[in-house]
């Protein structure tokens, strides 16, 4: 359970969910599972990023273990780019860009939070692969590819919201659940985890491609369980663990199964 914690309180497990997510994209896009230095990249991106969230929303001063993990990811990040592909800065310059205004500026502007993280997840796993390759790839297959990424992540990530009402509520910041109401905002996450299921139904059964789809119909499935089961939502480490731990199930049941 301590080491369960310390990997949920330093953030590496949702950086190692993003890294999973993007080995699932190499399978995805027809290629072997194989490390690259993008890779490393997504993970001490998103290591930096959430910690400096943290810092950010707990307003911390004086030295912790989030400033630990900054200096650390900010190390590890400039290392893994000085081996990655020109093209592959060149993808990851905007995201980390919309990434970091979102931290400061961006998370204001009325009901943009939640799209804009599944749109930051989803172009960070995809894109960084994609470029790094030297294949050319049909534009529609990427599309339905980052279509089905980003209703995943856009799913799990409304019962964050639901969450942090409260919080968001005293900061002023205009979210879908202070709009809707907390079952309208399940509703949402219900349907846009069906529109996964569906879009990867006839993506990967017309190419007969079962090996990918079978993982991520089970991903959908155990992911319905989880929002929607009321003792689950009730369980300590119910977003941190469960949730963000839906995007590392899915990616080793895509990596296992394939």
């Amino acid at each position: 359970m301590k080491l369960v914690n310390a990997l949920i309180n330093s953030n590496i497990y949702i950086s190692l969910a993003a890294v999973f997510l993007t080995l699932q994209t190499q399978i995805q896009i027809g290629l072997k599972p194989q490390w690259h230095p993008y890779l490393f990249i997504v993970f001490f991106a998103t290591l930096f990023e959430y910690n400096l969230q943290k810092l950010i929303t707990l307003g911390i001063k004086k030295l912790s273990g989030f400033h630990f993990f900054l200096f650390i990811s900010i190390i590890g990040f400039f290392a893994a780019v000085s081996q990655a592909k020109k093209e592959v800065i060149f993808i990851l310059v905007p995201i980390a860009l919309l990434t970091l205004f979102y931290s400061y500026n961006l998370r204001k502007i009325p009901y943009l939070k939640i799209f804009l993280i599944a749109f930051v997840w989803s172009a960070a796993t995809i894109f960084l692969p994609i470029t790094q390759s030297n294949n050319s790839f049909n534009k529609i297959e990427i599309i339905l590819i980052v279509l089905e990424r980003f209703l995943f992540v856009f799913a799990i990530t409304i019962p964050f919201d639901i969450r942090d009402v409260k919080s968001d509520q005293k900061a002023e910041l205009k979210t879908l659940p202070l709009l809707l109401s907390e079952n309208n905002c399940l509703m949402i996450s219900n349907f846009a985890l069906i529109a996964f299921l569906l879009i990867s139904f006839f993506h990967y059964q017309v190419q007969n491609l079962r090996p990918i789809f079978w993982p991520l119909c089970i991903s959908s499935i155990t992911t319905l369980v989880f929002i929607n089961h009321k003792k689950i939502r009730k369980l300590p480490h119910y977003h941190y663990g469960i949730l963000d731990g839906a995007m590392i199930l899915q990616g080793i049941l895509v990596l296992v199964y394939h």
